[in-house]
């Protein structure tokens, strides 16, 4: 019988959190007249200055309170739309500039559908920790409208009594941006974006920026990885979905300021589900990966950015995963070898997780495996957006246990602690 600890806590999907975001309307009207986009703005700057005002007065009214640095944030969508029409900036006031700019923004609701599949990693900043606690980052898939979904991030501090608090969520989200790349000639191949100057991390949101991304950015697994010369990066693999074709990608940075959004290339990258070892073994990148949407396969690179088919890892054996098995997020460094959460879905796509050990030396080798689920679908926590549904994308090693958060149906997260000396003895 594992021994586990299931926090209080749980996070919910929430309308109330909402930023501003780019509202696209054509460019271009195939010669036939002025596209909508030229007639919105020619209609603002036919406004005298008191009706320029008095609109203004009545858009801030309704949104300044809701968002961070309003004003701001239209005069920035104002500059795209200057560059894009060929407009002469230097004619037009500041309060129009706004107004135009107010135009092509509207109110997105990142996490109104679902909140789920979080992923934990140490946090970059461990300054004044007293013995036994660790300061901890988390990213969540937030599902907003049209079921698009979004990177969403929490800090906070585990202990080793099985605490867990959270920092506050500031009133106002804020989302990543590009830096001199307007919507109309983002590259398809790596971008970077950057986290607002005053905004916290707990109150940011990273959209999907490519084509490729357009209907999401899901299942981001961080992993803290170590490279051979001793610096440490944070990685984390995800699926782009443009609505019919997936793709893996990584995301990568060193500070949570500046974030490269990189496409992966090879026959694996084609499939979803990829988590990074935090570390080369034997001289290689390695990875976890489902190739045939059934087997766990070991991928093996040279570079970060390509991946080739790997060999077969594991393959469902027990009722509970016959359906199928995936990986829950990259593998955990321990000192009996590399403990690897899994998924597994049963009969009525009832999902449970699970875990497995890999050698050290060579993870190709699997040295024991749970017979029983960890943590599986029961109970008040089958109902919701997916039902019968327990997924986490990376648990963590904090002294001897495992902090492990987990999405419930789709549509909340969970949190719990499980004593990794428990863990190994169910194998």
């Amino acid at each position: 019988m594992i021994d586990l600890f299931h926090h209080a806590l749980r996070l919910h999907a929430d309308p109330s959190r909402v930023v501003v975001r780019p509202f696209h309307l054509a460019w271009a009207n195939n010669g036939q007249g002025p596209s909508r986009t030229e007639r919105i703005v020619d209609a603002v700057l036919q406004l005298d200055a008191a009706e320029t005002s008095a609109e203004l007065e009545v858009v801030l009214k309704d949104f300044e309170a809701r968002h961070w640095q309003t004003r701001r944030v239209f005069m920035t969508r104002y500059d795209e739309i200057e560059g894009m029409l060929g407009l002469d900036g230097a004619t037009i006031d500041d309060e129009k500039r706004q107004l135009i700019g107010a135009y092509f923004c509207h109110e997105y609701s990142y996490a109104a559908a679902a909140l789920m599949n979080p992923s934990a990693v140490p946090h970059h900043d461990q300054s004044g920790m007293p013995p036994g606690s660790q300061r901890i980052l988390m990213s969540l898939r937030a599902v907003g409208e049209g079921h698009i979904s979004s990177v969403a991030f929490r800090e906070g501090i585990i202990t080793d009594n099985n605490e867990l608090k959270l920092a506050p969520e500031p009133p106002f989200a804020t989302a990543t941006d590009m830096i001199g790349v307007d919507e109309e000639h983002v590259p398809e191949g790596p971008v970077t974006v950057y986290r607002h100057r005053d905004s916290t991390l707990s109150g940011t949101v990273i959209f999907p920026i490519t084509n490729a991304q357009s209907k999401g950015l899901e299942d981001l697994r961080l992993v803290h990885f170590q490279h051979e010369d001793g610096s440490w990066e944070w990685l984390g693999t995800y699926t782009a979905y443009n609505g019919s074709v997936i793709q893996s990608e990584l995301m990568r940075t060193r500070d949570f300021r500046a974030f490269d959004l990189v496409p992966m290339s090879g026959p694996a990258a084609r499939n979803k589900g990829m988590a990074l070892f935090p570390r080369k073994i034997d001289g290689q990148y390695m990875m976890i990966g489902r190739q045939d949407g059934e087997n766990l396969f070991l991928l093996k690179s040279d570079t970060l950015t390509h991946w080739e088919e790997g060999e077969k890892l594991l393959t469902p054996e027990l009722p509970w995963e016959l359906v199928q098995i995936g990986n829950c997020g990259p593998p955990i460094e321990v000192d009996q070898g590399w403990l690897l959460l899994t998924h597994g879905v049963g009969a009525m796509r009832k999902y449970a997780i699970g875990a497995v050990l890999l050698d050290k030396h060579d993870p190709s080798k699997v040295l024991g495996r749970t017979k029983e689920p960890i943590l599986a679908a029961a109970d008040q926590d089958r109902e919701g957006y997916v039902p019968n549904v327990v997924y986490t994308c990376g648990a963590m090693k904090h002294g001897d246990k495992l902090f492990v958060p987990y999405g419930v149906a789709d549509s909340s997260v969970a949190f719990a602690f499980i004593p990794i000396a428990s863990l190994l003895a169910a194998m």
